[in-house]
């Protein structure tokens, strides 16, 4: 029988090895976050930060605890709209995103 790895596992590497695979995974989270599927987009986000900027380095720079970043961005996370605008500015920061919206 073939050694496979598990599907969370190849994704983590992918994150920490491809900046591009990244910045699309970000991309989705929002487009996730704006379609109402807020579960999936809080489990991208949690994602990016695992394999980025660490659940230590997002609570230095959103000033938010890091338990309380890991219970928001957890299966059952409910962040507030100032919270979740923190994390998103934080991720793209580090990914060297910069965010316009258009109509």
């Amino acid at each position: 029988m073939a050694l496979t790895r598990s599907y969370k596992e190849t994704i983590m590497e992918r994150l920490q090895n491809d900046k591009e695979f990244c910045k699309a995974t970000y991309a989705e989270a929002i487009s996730a976050l704006q379609e109402n599927e807020v579960s999936v987009a809080l489990s991208m986000l949690r994602d990016l930060v695992h394999a980025t900027l660490t659940f230590k380095g997002l609570a230095q720079t959103t000033g938010i605890s890091e338990k309380s970043l890991h219970r928001m961005l957890g299966e059952n996370g409910n962040p507030t709209a100032q919270s979740i605008g923190k994390i998103l500015k934080a991720i793209s920061q580090d990914l060297g995103i910069h965010l316009e919206v258009a109509a």
